[in-house]
């Protein structure tokens, strides 16, 4: 039968529910167990992909396409388990599903309420979609004590009762701090969210404790004491260099042992080989590149999470350090700025919405062209080196994408009809924004003898996720071609542009894709550990 894992989170937000959930998954995975995580958010917003990233950090999206909060990036890197729709859910669907079924008189003409009818919606989603997991763990957003996240807590604590303690665990992350004026940790903030958490009839089983500095006995016994759970159940989480080293702390600190000891299990001690292999390389590499990545959303770096993570995963491969230098692409709209690009080993320009910042990302895949710096672009950081390439090596004059307004030739425009498993999908300027893009895992056909090909090992045929409403426009292919810059992936109807390279320049390289979504620390994407080593190449040049 499979076994549930509730986390929860006090205090403060921005703990780490997420990263912790991924490291447990993953000891649990290392002891030999089959595992699935879920996210249970509590915001009213249906899904992610209409909120600000400076609020929300990235959209991570799945291969089927839903559109989930960035904690599940962490999961499939951790894990290598790929999310799916029902692995995400926010109150906004649960209520949208609820009323849904109310308008249709499925409930029978009873009154809708919180209890039972949303917390049982939210225990079928829980329990929904599952096969031979061993273990589900279920990440409850927020922290106790928000009214919006009420509902969630309800819920899980009637499928401790469902379930029976025998197949459930609740672990609660908490903040002990430290102040330095009285020289010690103070437990008082962890008791009152665990009383908290009772408040609302859940008696956690592991307290997870985050701290700057190792938690002395007497502290853990007080824990212990105070919030009713065994000595042992009290797991510091100390912070650690790299979020890559945290499966093997919270092992040594007894994470996992102390998840079979509630559940009765005997298992295996975990083999974390891969993971010690991954620190090495991190903690020793052989030498390091600066990659400068021109975003629109750097003053969140979550906004970016796992574009990072996947340029780490890229040193991994390569065994070097990856400097990350952030800059704003609006200071490239200014004179005597592009200075800044010097001396960098990289050039990266990600993705993005809205024309603020256009641009100076056009600026920098200029810059990266002529002088011979390996770029990558993902997404609109493709579309901005197609309209450089457009204006400045064929001399088409108003290049531009209808994204940001009109012009006479639209080398970047909305996509308004693809086909998504043998349906035809349609959208117009007038559609709602939320869930209309082009979303999920799409197939693409590589041109033979390609730079593409090359990199991802002589393959004819890949498949990568997308999230996005324009595309550049087929058009202007055999123009740029003759310029130098080929289209060397495109959908297979042939339609739709997927990559785009200049085959004269050391490595320049445009996805409209996002692989950087479907990177992991023990298998590194091939694009990024292609860019990474043209990075190093670079850096032996200057």
């Amino acid at each position: 039968m499979t076994r549930f894992i509730f986390i929860t989170g006090g205090v403060v937000s921005s703990l780490g529910k997420g990263l912790a959930s991924a490291a447990l998954g993953a000891l649990l995975q290392a002891r030999g167990f089959k595992v699935r995580l879920r996210k249970l958010d509590p915001y009213i917003n249906v899904d992610p992909g209409t909120m600000s990233p400076y609020q929300h950090g990235e959209v991570y999206v799945t291969d089927d396409g839903a559109e989930t909060d960035l904690d599940l990036g962490h999961y499939e890197r951790f894990t290598g388990v790929s999310s799916r729709q029902s692995d995400n859910v926010t109150t906004g669907r649960i209520y949208s599903n609820v009323i849904a079924k109310e308008r249709r008189g499925d409930y029978l003409g009873a009154t809708i309420q919180v209890i039972p009818h949303i917390t049982e919606a939210i225990k079928e989603f829980v329990r929904s979609d599952l096969t031979d997991e061993d273990f589900v763990l279920c990440e409850i957003g927020g922290t106790v004590g928000d009214i919006e996240g009420l509902p969630f807590l309800e819920a899980i604590r009637q499928l401790g009762n469902d379930l029976g303690r025998a197949n459930c665990m609740y672990l609660h992350l908490t903040l002990l701090p430290f102040i330095p004026t009285a020289g010690e940790l103070k437990t008082k903030p962890t008791q009152h969210s665990v009383k908290e958490l009772l408040s609302v009839g859940i008696q956690p089983d592991i307290l997870l404790c985050r701290a700057e500095q190792e938690i002395p006995d007497a502290e853990q016994r007080k824990i212990a004491q105070f919030c009713n759970v065994q000595q042992g159940s009290v797991i510091p989480a100390l912070d650690v260099p790299s979020i890559y080293e945290v499966p093997i702390s919270y092992h040594e600190k007894g994470l996992d042992r102390e998840v079979c000891r509630h559940f009765g299990i005997d298992a295996p001690r975990p083999d974390l080989s891969r993971w010690q292999s991954i620190l090495q390389r991190v903690d020793k590499p052989e030498g390091e590149v600066s990659i400068a990545i021109v975003g629109k959303y750097i003053g969140l770096l979550d906004a970016y999470k796992s574009l990072s993570e996947a340029l780490t995963h890229g040193g991994i491969a390569n065994n070097v350090k990856v400097n990350l230098d952030w800059i704003d692409s609006e200071v490239f709209e200014r004179e005597h700025t592009v200075h800044l690009l010097d001396g960098v080993n990289g050039i990266l320009v990600p993705g993005g919405f809205g024309e603020r910042g256009i641009e100076g990302k056009i600026a920098a895949a200029t810059f990266a062209r002529e002088r011979m710096v390996p770029y990558f672009g993902i997404c609109l950081g493709m579309q901005m080196a197609v309209v450089e390439a457009a204006r400045n090596l064929a001399d088409i004059e108003d290049a531009g994408s209808t994204e940001f307004g009109h012009f006479q030739n639209p080398v970047v425009g909305l996509l308004t009809e693809w086909e998504h498993n043998g349906i035809i999908e349609n959208r117009t300027e007038n559609d709602n924004i939320g869930g209309t893009m082009r979303l999920g895992a799409y197939e693409a056909l590589i041109e033979k003898e390609s730079r593409i090909q090359e990199i991802y090992g002589g393959a004819d045929k890949i498949s990568e996720r997308h999230r996005h409403r324009y595309e550049v426009n087929l058009a202007y292919e055999d123009i740029l071609a003759n310029k130098g810059m080929i289209f060397s992936a495109k959908s297979p109807d042939g339609v739709l542009p997927e990559t785009v390279e200049i085959p004269d320049h050391p490595w320049f390289i445009g996805v409209q894709f996002h692989p950087e979504l479907k990177s992991r620390p023990f298998e590194p994407h091939p694009l990024f550990t292609s860019f990474i080593g043209a990075a190093v190449e670079q850096s032996r040049l200057v």
